[in-house]
């Protein structure tokens, strides 16, 4: 298959890429490099530079048929869009749309989305199932939910089926060290850790130690971006062979705390990693654990890379050579 993945040069883009390497397709990437790593390009596939708010570019990757696109390309930081709400449009919003507008115009009908466990907000049961209330907390949640509820209309309006996938916090890198490029500017707590392990950063910070868990700091599920790819890959083959589409979850179902993963850290790194407690953020839920009951039955999807030493592993054999 001739298939487009958005921002395919990002830290989840990249390692979908890899995945659909090793299947064989063909692969066109268009991403605008802000986000995007170059030591995360492969030479075999076919790179565009730029944005998927330009007709143009996507005209350039529509230039001969595209039978699915894999679609990466959104701005996450959960705070700066409370901030920054119009960069949220227009990216993740406004991007989107122009994506699937031109989808339609040159017939390709497959989907698969990078949504988020953010869509859910506040959790009233745990664990989170598909079913769980969609009430975002912050305005990058909302832009996932609004484009997932856009992708419930272009199936019945246009007939595109697409794959929405929810996942939690992914985490790691390629176990056989094939992606080079760490991710830019990251925002969640695993990678800041192998960044003060690796002395690119002072140090991290643990935000509160007083939740109601049993060490008193957050406990959240981390799920490992080759899993994580996996799933995309079968979502994709769900859709097309079913010709319905699908909204599934991907987590592990095992929640790790905030010091777990610190003190597991210094393990896996075999030395101290500077930190500190301070106060906490606002809007941090004590608890985030996924249920990945649907994605295990209907994809027959299993993670096999996400216990914690795996993750953490995998991802200090890529920073600790910077």
């Amino acid at each position: 298959m001739r298939v487009l993945v958005t921002g395919g040069a990002g830290y989840i883009g990249s390692h979908i890429v890899l995945e659909l390497m090793e299947l064989g397709h063909e692969i066109i990437i268009v991403d605008d490099m802000e986000k995007g790593n170059e030591a995360n390009l492969f030479p075999e596939n076919e790179f565009i530079k730029g944005e998927i708010q330009d007709p143009e570019i996507l005209k350039k990757a529509f230039a001969k048929k595209v039978d699915a696109v894999f679609h990466f390309a959104a701005w996450k930081a959960a705070g700066e869009s409370m901030t920054d709400p119009l960069k949220y449009t227009m990216n993740n919003l406004n991007g989107t749309f122009t994506l699937l507008n031109a989808m339609i115009q040159y017939g390709c009908q497959y989907i698969v989305f990078s949504s988020s466990a953010a869509v859910y907000g506040a959790p009233k049961y745990l664990p989170i199932d598909e079913n769980h209330p969609l009430q975002p907390e912050n305005y990058y949640g909302y832009t996932k939910l609004c484009i997932e509820e856009n992708l419930e209309w272009f199936d019945k309006l246009k007939g595109l089926k697409s794959a929405r996938l929810r996942y939690f916090n992914a985490a790691g890198y390629d176990p056989k060290g094939r992606i080079k490029g760490i991710e830019k500017t990251p925002a969640n707590l695993l990678p800041i850790i192998m960044e003060a392990a690796a002395g690119i950063r002072k140090g991290f910070e643990i935000f509160g130690n007083d939740y109601e868990t049993e060490d008193g700091t957050c406990v959240r599920d981390y799920i490992h971006v080759s899993d994580l790819a996996k799933a995309h890959v079968l979502a994709l083959d769900y859709i097309m062979a079913k010709k319905e589409s699908l909204t599934v979850n991907l987590g592990s179902e095992s929640g790790y705390s905030v010091k777990e993963m610190a003190d597991l850290s210094e393990k896996v790194v075999g030395k101290q990693i500077p930190h500190k407690t301070g106060p906490r953020r606002l809007g941090d839920p004590a608890k985030l654990l996924a249920s990945s009951k649907k994605a295990r039955q209907v994809l027959n999807w299993t993670p096999i890379y996400s216990d914690a030493e795996t993750l953490l592993s995998s991802m200090w054999n890529l920073y600790k050579n910077l």
